[in-house]
């Protein structure tokens, strides 16, 4: 573990006053994701500023430094029976706690668990002047204010370098098994908001190649009354899948030769009539396409279906490749982008071309 905070406030500085781009790279793992980034920029490495700085298990508070490899943190709250509760997915060994935030990115438990956004309780930032400010707080009681902590979800990296994290954990279920039947897509949509209304312990439902797979998990005597009840087999190695979901090693997720869009729609809202294969997690609520398109053509499917689509992986990484914003939000997007960062030092155009 290393604090090397002050050496990259000092390479900031540098970028500011020689007028410099900087992007942002923690283990390398998710530089496939936004648009491309700009060549002529350096690198500000956050991948050797890593360790935990404070772990409470009886508090469920951990905080630890935004290099850190999600497989050492995992490792740490396995001992004490505890984990991230909102799954993370890895995409390699050396996958950052800082790059999963920065990247919104939550696991298939998402709509029983909640999303990374939620467990965040502070954070500490190197803004564009070269600052380094702390938001929120360290324990559940004191997070008060303008919530800058979770406004890092999701912005890639482009309002600043996230040095620090401060966030909820959660007890390991006590047990869990997984259902799986044959189901056509026309129909399972129905049956998986249907049972996820239902005041069972389900905790992810996805549907890909034809079958259904519902997740329980918790009590062990809750878990068996509900399997005994409901319909479909119990999956020998349901951990495995649940595991090949949350990574997206899931053979549906192989390859980059055909782009992978990412919906993300009202659970109930049918699903559009595209050419190509679907991955439906979430209960229904995120929706995985894998075939050719064109965001413009995507967007009005995504809207009429309450929500937004993004280019996820592969295709035309040089154009727009997340959900065109209205006016009036771009605005509010420039204006914080200019008070984090006024000199756009940080991945300037990895989240939208105009940012």
């Amino acid at each position: 573990m290393a604090d090397i905070s002050q050496q990259l406030k000092e390479q900031v500085l540098q970028a500011r006053d020689s007028g410099h781009k900087l992007n942002i790279v923690g283990g390398g793992t998710k530089t496939f994701m936004g648009r491309e980034a700009d060549p002529d920029a350096g690198t500000l490495n956050v991948g050797e500023h890593t360790g935990i700085v404070d772990y409470h298990p009886v508090e469920l508070v951990l905080t630890v430094r935004a290099g850190t490899p999600l497989s050492e943190i995992e490792a740490t709250l396995a001992e004490q029976g505890q984990c991230l509760h909102f799954e993370p997915p890895r995409f390699g060994d050396a996958s950052t706690i800082g790059g999963t935030l920065a990247c919104n990115l939550s696991g298939p438990g998402r709509p029983w668990a909640g999303s990374v956004r939620d467990q965040v309780l502070g954070i500490r930032l190197l803004n564009g002047k070269g600052e380094h400010l702390r938001f929120g707080g360290q324990v559940m009681k004191n997070v008060a204010g303008y919530d800058v902590s979770r406004l890092q979800a999701g912005a890639l990296g482009t309002l600043g370098l996230i040095t620090e994290i401060s966030m909820k954990v959660m007890p390991r279920p006590a047990a869990s098994l997984t259902l799986v039947q044959e189901m056509g897509m026309d129909e399972v949509i129905h049956y998986m908001n249907s049972r996820a209304a239902e005041p069972k312990p389900i905790t992810a439902a996805c549907w890909v190649d034809g079958k259904v797979y519902l997740r329980l998990s918790g009590a062990k005597s809750g878990v068996e009354a509900t399997a005994e009840k409901w319909s479909g087999d119990v999956m020998e190695n349901g951990d495995q899948f649940w595991q090949q979901v949350q990574d997206m090693q899931h053979e549906f997720f192989a390859g980059n030769d055909v782009p992978l869009w990412r919906f993300s729609v009202g659970s109930t809202a049918a699903t559009p009539n595209l050419e190509g294969n679907w991955f439906i997690d979430w209960a229904g609520s995120q929706r995985w396409f894998r075939g050719a398109g064109e965001l413009k053509e995507l967007e009005p499917m995504a809207r009429a279906a309450g929500g937004q689509v993004s280019l996820f992986r592969g295709g035309d990484r040089n154009g727009e490749v997340m959900h065109h914003q209205p006016e009036a939000l771009k605005g509010i997007q420039r204006r914080i982008k200019n008070a984090f960062d006024p000199d756009n030092i940080f991945n300037p155009g990895r989240l939208y071309s105009w940012l």
